[in-house]
């Protein structure tokens, strides 16, 4: 997308490896409980992806599927990239976001400790046998009360989590997407790994960081060696959906050591922080995370938490905290938001009943009405 003096800098496109991205805008994952129960993604999901690529999104990063038909489900209605059916139904909304003119990459997501299923019934497994803080999710599916505590995990759990993972990502591959997510963040399983209160093991995935981000590092690199040049990043965050005050205990030194494991990855993707993103993510050393992403993996960063605010996006950009800036609810409230900040015009204001995937389509559908698009 050409630009001048007056053009908002994320409106610049950007080379993320082999994708090329007309703007620095993408889409965050975000769940929508909108698959078909067993895990098939349905025509509404093509339409509702298709919005934000047709609204000028530079890339779609999906809502998280889940690996495996054993253990990684996190809620009803999730899709999958399991079976044959999950890649054919993928392979629609693919299409139709290609034909919008943007690429789309597939997160793949663990539950772990958090699945919401637990309470029908579904066995749980996570690093160490450590009840998950916090109460189950109602939005998503759970029925309240607390977790129950999951299964500690075996090496034999372990590498089938990573087959798991490289099966979903050639899935992936098959499908048509142009890349993968590893979901390594927001309390799910390889970040439960990482975390210290969830993670008391005495083997080589237990005690000191380096230990707890290796189950992570192996997925990148079992990925790798099976699909070779294709976009695989990695979203992590300090904070979770059942804790959200959560930081690493050692702060940017156990940042640098997470970030370097991680440098075989196309691009590290840092989840929110706060909506203030340049001051809550910032380390005590006067570091954001981001940035000390970017130096220590050497790797494109994306950003998120509150970036739909075109005076913070500037700054993340121009400040060298990030490359590519991921918008949730933003993008919710305006799916063509990259075209209303071209436009100079006023963003939609956020409000939570969009958060249900049936809302979410119908503004996706009233814009193009709109638009004529």
């Amino acid at each position: 997308m050409p630009t001048t003096d007056l053009a908002h800098s994320a409106l610049e496109s950007f080379e993320l490896e082999t994708l090329h991205l007309r703007n620095r805008f993408a889409t965050a994952p975000m769940s929508r409980i909108s698959a078909q129960p067993d895990g098939t993604p349905t025509p509404h999901m093509a339409e509702y992806y298709r919005g934000f690529a047709s609204g000028g999104f530079g890339l779609i990063i999906t809502e998280g599927s889940y690996t495996d038909a054993t253990h990684s489900q996190g809620y009803f209605n999730q899709p999958g990239l399991v079976t044959e059916r999950h890649v054919a139904g993928w392979r629609s909304v693919v299409d139709a976001v290609h034909a919008a003119g943007a690429p789309i990459i597939a997160q793949l997501m663990h539950a772990g400790a958090i699945s919401q299923g637990n309470a029908y019934g579904f066995e749980t497994i996570a690093p160490s046998a450590v009840r998950p803080r916090g109460e189950m999710m109602r939005d998503y599916g759970g029925v309240g009360g607390g977790w129950p505590v999951p299964r500690q995990m075996s090496r034999d759990d372990i590498d089938s989590v990573i087959g798991g993972f490289v099966t979903a990502a050639t899935n992936a591959r098959d499908a048509g997407f142009d890349g993968v997510e590893i979901h390594a963040a927001n309390g799910y399983l390889f970040d439960q790994f990482v975390t210290d209160y969830t993670n008391h093991r005495s083997d080589e995935y237990g005690g000191p960081v380096e230990n707890r981000i290796r189950l992570t590092a192996r997925v990148v690199a079992a990925i790798r060696e099976a699909l070779g040049t294709f976009t695989i990043g990695v979203r992590l965050s300090q904070t979770k959906v059942n804790d959200f005050v959560y930081r690493w205990p050692g702060a940017d030194g156990d940042a640098r050591v997470i970030f370097s494991a991680l440098a075989g990855a196309t691009y590290l993707h840092i989840a929110s922080e706060g909506k203030d993103f340049v001051e809550t993510a910032r380390f005590p050393s006067g570091s954001t995370i981001t940035e000390l992403a970017r130096e220590v993996s050497g790797r494109p960063v994306i950003a998120n938490g509150g970036m739909h605010d075109p005076v913070q996006a500037a700054e993340v950009l121009a400040g060298g905290h990030a490359d590519i800036l991921s918008v949730g609810r933003g993008a919710l409230a305006n799916p063509d938001l990259p075209r209303r900040i071209a436009a100079g015009a006023a963003l939609d204001a956020f409000d939570h009943e969009m958060l249900h995937p049936l809302a979410t389509l119908d503004c996706a559908r009233a814009w193009r009405e709109n638009s004529g698009k």
